[in-house]
């Protein structure tokens, strides 16, 4: 074991699976977080394990859409237009990505952290009582005909390239195997043996009590600055006092593009918001979790009520809420469920950490000993326990199974 610990800062998803598999490779952990575990993207996330997300935004079609879909106030798309000249530079690179090759490049990329999300996730809890969170299902597209599923055959290309190939449901069929949704939807694009997560939040805080019981430590502490002997990492400031470490590993979703300025380093990392509204005491649920495609959201039956959670609206991190996105939510889903009562609703906004090439940032910053594990876009529950394991194997000196070099922070770090 080490004679310091290793300090993980972001006690999302992410964050949490890192720290469990040092802990399980022999060393001493100390997870930071300015707020409660999982407060953030990974409480009010869609609760998909999204193995079939590998198709990115930057398609080759998002040149001719992204501008109908901005001046549409019905399309799923939002700007915050007051950041929008600091988010040129961003952008710029981002939609350098909508080709065929750079999207085929990215899809290859995404394809060893996602595809097999489900079984990354049953071995993060496996022989544990949070085996419970992990649940096995199906996973359906929804769309209001065949001729809108065959118009996505671009984005179905490259899930195929992953393995996943539908079973397309047609007219009165779809609500045989649905019977939420209404005469809107006449077709599904139905994958079997995915699996969602029940209560995202809960998973997170019983994953924390998981690590302490085991004998590590999780310290509500807002990060301040890093200290370094030699160029390598051997303590972290915080309002919380001086944390000396072996090494650290950086896990904090959008807040660690802030991180890194302390490091005096700059990472393309801008939000691309995401809003959730919960409907509670549902009068009806799905069967399974499912994509909404005319309103790009996810559905899943949770424990507290039926999370209806999507959209992207593009902005600063710091910003709040915006009305449109939640108003779009709540037309949509009366479209598609029709005949749906409820007591309530909760509505939720939070932060996607996205890079230009929408793959994440996973390795050693130089000779630092300090490592990422951030940028996971829309996908960072679906991908924390591998990219946990991944982390845990380069500082325990073993070789992950994958060719690492696509995620290096290099790429956009000048170290």
């Amino acid at each position: 074991m080490s004679e310091k610990p290793i300090i993980v800062i972001g006690a999302g998803m992410c964050g949490l699976s890192t720290a469990i598999w040092l802990q399980r490779f022999g060393h001493a952990v100390t997870l930071l977080d300015k707020g409660a575990p999982g407060m953030g993207a990974s409480y009010g996330n869609a609760g998909l394990l999204a193995q079939w997300a590998v198709a990115p935004v930057t398609s080759p079609t998002l040149w001719r859409d992204a501008p109908k879909l901005l001046l549409n106030p019905s399309s799923p798309l939002f700007m915050k237009w007051a950041y929008f000249p600091k988010l040129l530079p961003w952008l710029s690179q981002y939609l350098s990505h909508a080709n065929d090759v750079a999207t085929r490049r990215i899809v290859s990329n995404l394809i060893p952290i996602l595809s097999d999300a489900v079984e990354q996730h049953k071995s993060l809890v496996r022989g544990t009582d949070l085996e419970r969170w992990v649940c096995d299902s199906k996973f359906s597209y929804a769309y209001p005909s065949k001729a809108h599923f065959e118009a996505d055959a671009y984005a179905w290309r490259m899930k195929k390239l992953a393995g996943f190939i539908p079973k397309v449901i047609t007219g009165s069929d779809v609500q045989d195997c649905e019977p939420i949704l209404g005469s809107r939807t006449q077709c599904l694009a139905v994958l079997e043996g995915q699996g969602h997560i029940t209560n995202p939040g809960e998973y997170i805080a019983e994953l924390t009590r998981y690590l302490a019981k085991n004998g590590g430590k999780f310290v509500q502490a807002e990060v301040r600055d890093f200290q370094k002997k030699d160029g390598h990492i051997y303590a972290v400031e915080t309002d919380q006092g001086t944390f000396e470490c072996s090494k650290a590993v950086i896990t904090a979703g959008i807040w660690s593009k802030d991180l890194m300025r302390k490091l005096n380093l700059r990472v393309p990392l801008e939000t691309e918001r995401g809003y959730h509204i919960i409907f509670e005491n549902p009068s009806e649920m799905p069967r399974d979790p499912m994509m909404v495609t005319t309103g790009k959201f996810g559905v899943n039956p949770m424990d507290m009520g039926l999370r209806c959670a999507g959209t992207v609206e593009l902005g600063d991190h710091h910003a709040g809420p915006s009305k449109a996105p939640f108003s779009l939510l709540m037309h949509r889903t009366k479209e598609v469920f029709p005949n749906l009562s409820y007591s309530g609703t909760q509505q939720w906004m939070g932060f996607r950490p996205s890079t230009p090439d929408s793959v994440p940032l996973i390795g050693q910053l130089g000779h630092s000993g300090i490592y990422t594990g951030f940028g996971h876009q829309h996908v960072g529950l679906t991908a924390g326990p591998k990219t946990g394991r991944l982390i845990a194997q380069m500082i325990s000196g073993q070789s992950p199974n994958i060719d690492m070099s696509a995620y290096a922070p290099e790429r956009y770090v000048a170290l």
